[in-house]
């Protein structure tokens, strides 16, 4: 706790040893988080990039009022800025989506906590989010996975808190179709044995 307590006083105070550390500690969760928008790997990174200079910019507006939970605000604090900086660049290309393989590298858990089973399933799910048209997918990003209301999207997005309601809906069905028929090929398969 206390390491990065120093981490983020020395990010206020622009010591570029501390934003090193800050980078690296967070380097992957921030690119896991902009994947879920933008999937071009590439493209992926330079939002990242973008999203820690903006960071490293505002560090002083960074407020922790509970220093117990100081990494988990953080980590939160980190995760809004990244998803802003994913969809200011989603809107710089008209929300086009950006499709492209994930290196294998991406799926890696740096503290072995997940197991196969789990990692896979993530895979599959997000191969099937990213199969979504670009509007439905984002605000099912945004709420679902990132926790925002429909008004914050609306205003996020530029659209109303109906077509918000209605991306989600629709997105949800998408998704649900998919399920249901993995879940009929996988009875499908159980029967034959």
């Amino acid at each position: 706790m206390e390491h990065i307590l120093h981490i983020v006083q020395g990010c206020i105070a622009f010591d570029q040893k501390c934003q090193r550390q800050l980078y690296e500690r967070y380097y992957g969760y921030s690119l896991k988080v902009v994947f879920r928008y933008i999937y071009r790997y590439e493209k992926a990174v330079d939002v990242v990039n973008d999203g820690f200079v903006k960071l490293f910019r505002n560090f002083n507006k960074f407020e922790c009022k509970e220093p117990d939970a100081l990494e988990k605000i953080l980590m939160g604090w980190i995760r809004r800025i990244m998803i802003n900086t994913a969809i200011d660049e989603l809107r710089r290309h008209n929300m086009m989506p950006e499709i492209g393989p994930l290196p294998e590298h991406v799926w890696n858990d740096p503290d072995n906590s997940g197991n196969a089973d789990q990692k896979i399933l993530y895979k599959e799910l997000v191969a099937q989010v990213k199969k979504l048209p670009p509007a439905y997918r984002t605000v099912f990003n945004l709420f679902v996975i990132d926790g925002y209301t429909h008004q914050e999207i609306a205003a996020m997005l530029g659209i109303s808190v109906g077509t918000s309601k209605s991306n989600l809906a629709k997105a949800r069905a998408h998704l649900q179709k998919f399920i249901n028929n993995d879940k009929q090929e996988a009875d499908s398969y159980a029967a034959i044995e």
